[in-house]
């Protein structure tokens, strides 16, 4: 995670207020307010670089004066942060969040000027440390263990491009690219760090990749035709107990995970024997159930995913590809025109209720 930050620790501080002016009744100015504003091609990485020490401190109030009896508010302080973050406090509760170019959040409240009310003594402004939590915004998440091929895909089918080679953990950090269609259309993939058994519990990359597929709108599960073992200490498992385990971590960290609507793509259709393992791998598809007694038992999950699509792929012959990429703009259309219905029969509910 070298390069990449994710999670950001800061110190906030709103403006103190300004001295009031006890013989005239003169208030003193408000203290300035820290403000957290989304910005595009802003990164966690960014901040912390330019701001090193991590500390915002907004502006004091002015203090009354003869010439001014009221005296004007202290500078407020925006800090420009990216897309998708959420701001917590020390204690990991959610306190805000930023997902839209523009949208502000209040980090930190200037304190009030001194007035008759605070025996013309001024206050100090909020203090607080909050962490800046990055979650990746994307419409389609890459789901899969170590080296089934993600990050080879996303080369085939977006302009990223990730490292890639032939050892388990090759993604240590989330990697975006957009698929470009030819009427213009985008839609952003992110490949995701490699999750292992166990991920929920925060083993390997644990939450630091699951937390960016709450985010995702879609999942693409991206499965070894032949099977996957991390290593040789490790159990061999097929492919579709690759994709009921993938189901389980993403079950264990947040139910709400397996309701996203889901595609799969079969890789390394150009191995040998690759199609008797999906004619196997269909037929246990189709029928889940009747194949669970394989597994031991705290590999099952409570509830398996539906998959819109099943697409056999190569990323090294290219086999699949194209239509992959027609079923991801088919999936997300749909999506995109159920939400369009959705909002258009809550309006209309609203009018009539209304009336």
């Amino acid at each position: 995670y070298s390069n990449f930050i994710d999670s950001l620790r800061v110190y906030v501080r709103g403006g103190t207020g300004g001295m009031g002016y006890p013989n005239l009744g003169g208030e003193g100015g408000r203290g300035g307010d820290v403000w957290f504003v989304a910005r595009e091609k802003t990164t966690l990485k960014s901040i912390k670089e330019k701001y090193p020490h991590k500390r915002f401190i907004a502006g004091t109030g002015a203090n009354s004066s003869v010439k001014a009896l009221k005296g004007e508010k202290g500078k407020d302080r925006e800090v420009h942060v990216p897309l998708g973050i959420s701001v917590l406090d020390d204690e990991g509760k959610q306190i805000g969040e930023l997902n839209a170019a523009g949208e502000k959040f209040l980090a930190a409240r200037g304190g009030l000027g001194g007035s008759l009310a605070t025996n013309f003594l001024p206050c100090k402004g909020q203090r607080r440390t909050v962490h800046l939590d990055l979650k990746l915004i994307a419409d389609v998440g890459l789901v899969g263990f170590p080296n089934a091929g993600k990050s080879s895909l996303l080369s085939k089918i977006s302009h990223a491009k990730p490292e890639i080679a032939n050892y388990a953990f090759t993604t240590i950090q989330p990697e975006l690219g957009k698929i470009m269609y030819a009427d213009y259309k985008q839609i952003s993939v992110a490949d995701l760090p490699g999750l292992i058994e166990g991920a929920h519990a925060n083993k390997g990359m644990g939450h630091k990749f699951l937390k960016h597929v709450e985010r995702t709108k879609q999942l693409l599960l991206v499965v070894d035709i032949s099977g996957f073992q991390l290593s040789i200490k490790t159990q061999f498992r097929t492919a579709f107990e690759t994709i009921l385990l993938l189901t389980k971590e993403l079950e264990l960290y947040k139910e709400e995970l397996v309701t996203k609507p889901a595609l799969l793509a079969i890789n390394k259709m150009d191995l040998p024997c690759a199609k008797d393992n999906l004619d196997e791998l269909m037929t246990q598809l189709e029928k889940p159930q009747d194949f669970l007694h394989l597994l031991e038992e705290e590999m099952i999950p409570a509830n398996t995913l539906e998959f819109r699509e099943v697409i056999p792929i190569s990323t090294y012959t290219g086999e699949g590809i194209e239509e992959l990429k027609a079923c991801l703009r088919k999936s997300i259309d749909e999506q995109a025109e159920q939400a369009n219905e959705e909002y258009r029969k809550k309006k209309l509910l609203l009018l009539q209720t209304s009336q």
